[in-house]
């Protein structure tokens, strides 16, 4: 049941990329996102609890949330290609969490709180608009268009924000598990890397006044370091952040 409604959403965000920007590509996307809210909204009544432990629930909300705010900012900004842009990562997202172990357990006593909860939902809240501010960089180095650029500026900022105050929920969650507010984990050290190098991307475009194509692979690139973060180091390396 639970696969066979991860391929029906698979599918059609796959058809809504084939039929792209016509009134069909929007019904398909739109009935997409509708069942992947619904599966993740199942899983959580069923679980009792958030899903947002494990390589599948994870995934899948990373995905749900880069899907909708490709929607939303294509349909808000009356954009073209940005969903195109964006959804071959959200298939490949669908398809890594359709091929990953469920974690149907309660929580452990050290996930039980909500400080880990606002930490997680923030850290995949930013790292879709990290994947959206990719797609913009994307859209602008076909088109040129200078609004592009800014938009993935704002977009990137915003993400920005977010993971920041992410990482402070984090610190806060790891003093009560752990008794420490940083651990010398694989997934803190590329954590504090990718925060910097976004950092130094939002010093060159507000303070050195970078822009233009350079700036827009700087937010490309960035996207490449927060895959390495979440699938490289979360599934190839030993953290504070492994519990399934």
């Amino acid at each position: 049941m639970n696969q066979a409604v991860l391929l029906a959403v698979l599918f059609l965000y796959a058809l809504s990329l084939y039929a792209d920007a016509s009134r069909a590509g929007r019904l398909f996307r739109g009935l997409g996102l509708l069942l992947h809210a619904g599966y993740i909204f199942y899983r959580g009544f069923s679980l009792g609890r958030l899903p947002l432990v494990g390589v599948h629930d994870t995934v899948l909300f990373y995905a749900f949330s880069t899907a909708g705010f490709a929607v939303l900012v294509e349909w808000k900004q009356k954009l073209s290609g940005l969903c195109r842009r964006v959804f071959p990562v959200v298939l490949l997202l669908l398809v890594v969490s359709m091929f990953s172990k469920r974690v149907d357990t309660p929580l452990p006593p050290v996930l039980n709180t909500y400080w880990f909860e606002l930490h997680v939902a923030l850290s995949f809240i930013s790292y879709a608009l990290f994947t959206l501010g990719m797609g913009l960089g994307l859209l602008y180095l076909k088109d040129g268009e200078p609004t592009l650029e800014r938009l993935q500026y704002s977009t990137i900022l915003t993400g920005y924000s977010l993971f920041s105050l992410s990482m402070v929920f984090g610190g806060i969650w790891a003093q009560f598990a752990w008794g420490t507010y940083w651990l010398w984990t694989p997934k803190e050290l590329w954590t504090t890397i990718l925060w910097l190098y976004y950092s130094l991307y939002l010093h060159g475009r507000l303070v050195r006044g970078w822009f233009g194509r350079p700036v827009a692979w700087m937010g490309i690139a960035g996207f490449a370091i927060m895959m390495f973060l979440y699938l490289g180091v979360s599934l190839l390396m030993k953290s504070s952040h492994s519990f399934s």
